[in-house]
């Protein structure tokens, strides 16, 4: 065994697939690259997730306290990644990587028609919010497209490598 340095313990504990999370405030959308969630509860579904307080996304979290998770499949791997590195203080995300908003059925920020899955989902428990960033979400209403069959999700292992169904392909990312 070797040594590994705690900055990459991140990399071996990987939580599930890149999501995409939607947000609205004052009547303007956003859409945000995610990989910090985990699922807590089956019914009613509530998922953890950690949007940082760096994030343009997180105020319109806190402040509306509802979201939408949007599962992409493969194909949109390199928007994702784009999505995940730029900010939506500086431009309209679902205009500049040609994704389509539709409007959700229990909350006002909206699904991700290239996505194969979407959750509508509000924030139930904040206990966590200032100390970690971590929102408690309650999955309201749950969507997928028929129309994509089997997709393939996309996993983050960290410095632009990410793992869809065991092949790792390296991607342009600005973590350091």
């Amino acid at each position: 065994m070797k040594a590994l340095p705690l900055s990459k313990v991140y990399q071996l504990i990987e939580p599930g697939p890149v999501v995409l999370l939607t947000t609205a405030r004052k009547g303007r959308a956003n859409i945000m690259t995610m990989s910090w969630h985990m699922m807590v509860e089956f019914e009613p579904p509530l998922v953890a997730c950690i949007c940082s307080s760096a994030n343009y996304s997180f105020d319109a979290l806190h402040a509306t306290a509802e979201c939408v998770i949007a599962v992409p499949g493969r194909k949109l791997a390199a928007k994702v990644v784009k999505i995940g590195n730029s900010s939506g203080r500086d431009l309209d995300k679902f205009a500049a990587f040609g994704l389509t908003p539709l409007p959700a059925e229990r909350v006002a920020p909206p699904l991700v028609a290239e996505c194969f899955a979407n959750l509508e989902c509000k924030v139930v428990d904040r206990r966590l919010e200032n100390r970690h960033n971590l929102f408690i979400l309650e999955v309201l209403k749950a969507w997928i497209d028929p129309a994509q069959r089997n997709p393939k999700t996309i996993h983050h292992h960290g410095y632009g490598k990410f793992v869809v169904d065991g092949a790792t392909i390296a991607m342009k990312s600005r973590m350091r």
